[in-house]
């Protein structure tokens, strides 16, 4: 696959591409002239409620993470264990579609339109040259598509169920901001990997006693010099799996305690002993450590824009010509304020489009890079960003000690993001349990 391909959602998830579904295939000759009879193959591999997981849709998947494992240079388990793995994350995965349907989460054509023409875009193609270049790698850009619908759909999904329900109050920043210089390592960022053994709700101690030692073999393998993106692949329950685990770097806030504990006493290339959360057993690997500046003076920017969304009815060149006009207007001296009032898609309208100051990172980088060009006063032409299009102003400009608001804006969304890890994890147990689901893939199915 071509490696100057990468893949963007709205949501800033980076995707990897799903190879087109492979078929199964004998061929017979004679001795008589050669003549080739090709068959498909297809089997039910696992039944999800009222759906099913066929053996082609399974070589599909399998296909890509063995081409993104090599790619990584993470050694491959052994077929039939990736492949239960794989099926695994498929059951997970269809569960949450099925869910997202049931519950009326959508990506019509126009929306998924609109994402395809922004990760084509990312890769400073035209969708046109991005579906070339898709198909010239062998990916079916039809395939493409629902891959990337589904994803959406997936994030919106954990968005509304999980995400939007977190809730971080301000006595929970206080505590967090006091515990900060008393607890090692709090004030330091992790780059690590992980191994998540999850168990079942309401599992009985042999169930329980059964997945610790399935955590305990992964480690004894680790600790006999086993690739640790391979044991990932072959024991991993956690989305990062096929990875080979790595969670990238994490401040200290985003972690469990049970994690931070462990890691502060780890050097980088240490791997920790079974970790045993109400989650299920973890495996921790250390990759590196580094401390946190926390002092911050950075320059804000004091802006407001106007912002026209594109949506069914409203074309990306309507959206961009009506800010053209509206541009026009306040060249020749109309009161921006009073335009952004009128015509405003964003939530700043009734405040005359003001943003009051912005700090480096708060916005958007399409919006952030053609502010930052401004000059104090001047109007910029249409933007566009994942939002729509904007007319941006800067008003002015400033530097500032913002330490004390950052640190509790960091400590927010240090606690937000670690409920919502926690909260996910936890939601799609319940889902996965909540399921009917029958393995067919092979005679020890039923053991995974």
């Amino acid at each position: 696959m071509n490696s100057k391909i990468v893949t963007y959602l709205p949501a800033a998830a980076v995707l990897a591409f799903a190879l087109s579904a492979s078929s199964l295939a004998s061929a017979a000759e004679t001795s008589t002239p050669v003549k080739r009879h090709i068959e498909t193959i297809d089997h039910i591999v696992a039944v999800v409620n009222d759906d099913v997981i066929t053996r082609i849709e399974l070589d599909g998947r399998l296909n890509s993470v063995i081409h993104q494992l090599e790619t990584q240079k993470i050694p491959l388990p052994p077929r039939n264990v990736l492949e239960h793995q794989l099926l695994e994350r498929m059951v997970i995965e269809r569960t949450q579609l099925q869910f997202a349907a049931q519950s009326g989460v959508r990506v019509d054509d126009v929306q998924l339109d609109h994402a395809i023409q922004r990760i084509a875009q990312e890769n400073k193609l035209s969708v046109e040259a991005f579906r070339a270049a898709l198909e010239k790698d062998g990916v079916n850009f039809n395939k493409f598509r629902e891959d990337i619908r589904n994803e959406i759909i997936l994030t919106r999904l954990r968005e509304r169920e999980v995400e939007n329900r977190v809730v971080v109050t301000d006595g929970e920043i206080d505590t967090f901001l006091s515990n900060q210089t008393a607890q090692p390592g709090s004030n330091g960022e992790f780059n690590l990997a992980h191994i998540l053994v999850t168990v079942p709700e309401q599992a009985n101690p042999e169930l329980i006693q059964t997945k610790r030692a399935r955590a305990e073999q992964a480690l004894a393998q680790i600790k006999k010099g086993a690739d640790f993106g391979q044991i990932s692949a072959t024991y991993s329950d956690a989305q990062d799996a096929m990875q080979g685990g790595n969670v990238g770097w994490r401040s200290a806030g985003q972690l469990p305690g049970l994690f931070l504990d462990t890691l502060a006493a780890m050097q980088p290339g240490e791997v920790s002993p079974v970790l045993h959360s109400p989650n299920g057993f973890h495996i921790l690997k250390l990759l590196d450590k580094r401390g946190k500046d926390v002092t911050l003076v950075v320059e804000q920017t004091h802006a407001r824009h106007i912002l026209i969304k594109t949506n069914e009815v409203v074309s990306e060149s309507d959206a961009r010509n009506r800010l053209l006009q509206l541009k026009e207007r306040i060249d020749n001296g109309a009161n921006f304020a009073e335009l952004a009032r009128l015509h405003s898609d964003d939530g700043s309208a009734a405040k005359g489009g003001d943003l009051g100051w912005l700090s480096p990172g708060d916005t958007v980088p399409e919006f952030e890079k053609a502010m930052t060009a401004l000059k104090p006063g001047q109007l910029s032409a249409p933007v566009q960003s994942p939002f729509g299009w904007h007319l941006i102003q800067v008003l002015e400009r400033r530097t500032q000690d913002v330490t004390k608001e950052r640190l509790r804006l960091l400590a927010r969304q240090a606690i937000r993001d670690r409920k919502s890890d926690e909260n996910y994890q936890e939601w799609l147990r319940q889902l996965r349990d909540r399921a009917y689901i029958e393995f067919h893939l092979s005679e020890d199915a039923e053991n995974l």
